[in-house]
């Protein structure tokens, strides 16, 4: 199993930055796949990007290619997540999540889950 804890959401002005983090402790970190989702109150939790064991490959939906960039650091044992150009759309509960097999966008494939960060973007 994989532990995880996020960090580093809050309130930013539109246009603004934001660093998250994912800190994963149990066993090997670099052995999964960690990808970030979000969710808004009433709807189902929202693929923003992923990256591969290795780091050598992301995936990114479409709204955040551009404007995030998705890391990490596997001697740290570490995740991040830079948003940069935020918007009010971009406000929601982000989540960073892991799978010890392939890069998938559906969040029901993810057994490991961290507690979530608010994002919150002001117009």
């Amino acid at each position: 199993q994989v532990q995880l804890v996020e960090s580093g959401g809050g309130l930013v002005q539109t246009g603004g930055s934001l660093r998250l983090s994912c800190a994963a402790s149990g066993r090997t970190f670099s052995s999964y796949i960690i990808t970030w989702f979000r969710q808004t109150p009433g709807k189902e939790r929202e693929f923003v990007a992923g990256i591969t064991r290795s780091g050598g490959s992301t995936l990114y939906a479409d709204f955040a290619k551009g404007r995030f960039t998705i890391s990490r650091d596997n001697a740290k044992n570490m995740a991040g997540l830079q948003m940069n150009g935020l918007k009010p759309e971009d406000t929601a509960v982000y989540y960073c999540a892991a799978r010890s097999s392939a890069l998938v966008i559906n969040s029901a494939s993810y057994p490991y889950w961290g507690q979530g960060t608010q994002v919150t973007v002001s117009s």
